[in-house]
């Protein structure tokens, strides 16, 4: 029975290499004639990256293909995957609508096929043989103008069926100079009551503390631990978790090992700050939900006794879980298992 939460997977990263490889293949996309061949493909997107920016570049071309009309195609495939290979019931997936619109267009006729994008996704995702919960984020983005982020965030208050929060993705190194502008929409995100998100010191050059109190949850956040642990207390205090993807961080080149991720959980247990683990590009890092668990627990990173706590906080953070308790409640309730429940 799925028992995993993810709030952490964007689209452009949620398909595995197979799957979009076989794509490219099967509908003669010009990418295919660069990887006659799966092996050199997974090879390539698979490898790391030296930045968190030469990373993202993977992002431009997956979304290249993911296109209004593909859609369907791969949500199908994702949910299927997540839910059987997985064990995931729970999926927050993240992407920036604008960037799955239809770049022939003017911008007016673009913003306004986001909806059409938002909600392909949702009907896509609805499936009565793999019945996985999928909510939506809606990514502003540090390369798009605050017009079209103002509609994003427009676009998230208006599909409430849909979409659970707002997040700013892109490169970090593109927040600053903007931080005015991003504290702003962040407030008109909350102003509709929207749950907020945001990829914060993933990096070194992501360190922005002025944005801390505008979100609920903390994109990454590794460095807060390991560069500024004095704002552990005000974290805390304040409810918010951390969304720590590990895999991310040696395929962007933010780390060469995951060895420093022990101070991550050591610091933010002592600080009673919430750690979630994610995937964030499961597909182009060829990860799947419960190996990032295997990894940390195999490389002695974490315990079992935290690994639990992780799994319950998922579902305490979620922005859309519709129940008070997460799935141990509703097995320990068949199995007549208290300590289950319990997380023992």
């Amino acid at each position: 029975m799925p028992l995993y939460a993810e709030l952490h997977r964007h689209l452009g990263g949620a398909v595995v290499p197979r799957i979009f490889w076989r794509f490219l293949h099967r509908h003669n996309h010009p990418l295919a004639a660069h990887y006659p061949d799966y092996e050199s493909f997974e090879r390539f997107v698979t490898r790391p990256r030296a930045t968190l920016t030469e990373f993202l570049e993977l992002h431009t071309m997956v979304e290249q293909v993911q296109t209004l009309e593909n859609l369907p195609y791969f949500i199908s495939k994702l949910v299927r995957g997540a839910y059987v290979f997985e064990g995931i019931l729970y999926m927050e997936l993240r992407y920036t609508p604008f960037y799955r619109t239809d770049p022939t267009l003017s911008e007016a006729e673009r913003l306004l096929q986001m909806r059409e994008v938002v909600r392909t996704v949702h009907q896509a995702a609805e499936s009565s043989e793999y019945p996985l919960i999928l909510r939506q984020i809606l990514c502003m983005h540090s390369r798009l103008p605050y017009s079209i982020n103002r509609a994003i965030v427009d676009l998230a208050a208006s599909e409430p069926e849909c979409v659970c929060g707002v997040d700013l993705a892109g490169p970090d190194t593109l927040y600053a100079g903007r931080l005015q502008e991003w504290m702003d929409l962040f407030a008109y995100a909350r102003s509709f009551g929207l749950k907020t998100t945001c990829h914060l010191f993933e990096t070194p050059n992501g360190l922005y503390p002025e944005l801390l109190p505008y979100v609920d949850r903390i994109g990454h956040g590794i460095q807060i631990p390991l560069r500024q642990p004095e704002l552990l207390e005000a974290i805390a205090a304040r409810g918010q978790c951390l969304e720590v993807c590990p895999t991310s961080y040696l395929r962007t080149g933010t780390m060469q090992s995951l060895e420093a991720l022990r101070e991550v959980f050591e610091r933010c247990e002592r600080a009673g700050v919430d750690v979630v683990i994610c995937t964030d590009n499961p597909g182009l890092h060829n990860v799947r939900l419960p190996f990032e668990y295997e990894n940390l627990l195999t490389l002695d990173i974490i315990n079992f006794d935290q690994l639990r706590r992780c799994q319950q906080a998922a579902y305490r953070h979620a922005f859309a879980w519709p129940h008070a308790d997460s799935p141990d409640s509703l097995i320990a309730n068949i199995t007549g298992s208290a300590r289950l429940a319990r997380g023992a």
